[in-house]
């Protein structure tokens, strides 16, 4: 299928924004139906809101956890599981540095 350039309009602000036959192919190579609501200026600012605005909104949570590299007390962005190794930033670091 063939796709051709097209002028829609934002749902949020009212401009005028070109859904692009590359864009057009990318959606259909994703699975997405429905053509974009928002110019990209719009969808970027919306982002933005959603993941806290780079800073902003509810900090992470954070769970405590013991080194399995140094040993030393950190603190970890997930849950640890039982029986899984959990690093503090430093071991995580050396560990992907040396490719293990």
């Amino acid at each position: 299928m063939a796709f051709e350039d097209k002028q829609l309009t934002c749902a949020d602000c009212g401009a005028s924004f070109t859904f692009t036959a590359a864009e057009q192919e990318f959606f259909q190579s994703k699975g997405y139906t429905n053509e974009p609501k928002r110019c990209p200026t719009c969808r970027q600012n919306r982002k933005a809101e959603r993941m806290g605005g780079g800073g902003g909104g509810r900090p992470r949570q954070m769970y405590p956890a013991v080194c399995a590299g140094c040993g030393k007390d950190t603190e970890v962005p997930f849950e640890p599981r039982e029986g899984r190794p959990v690093y503090c930033s430093d071991c995580f670091n050396k560990n992907r540095a040396s490719g293990n």
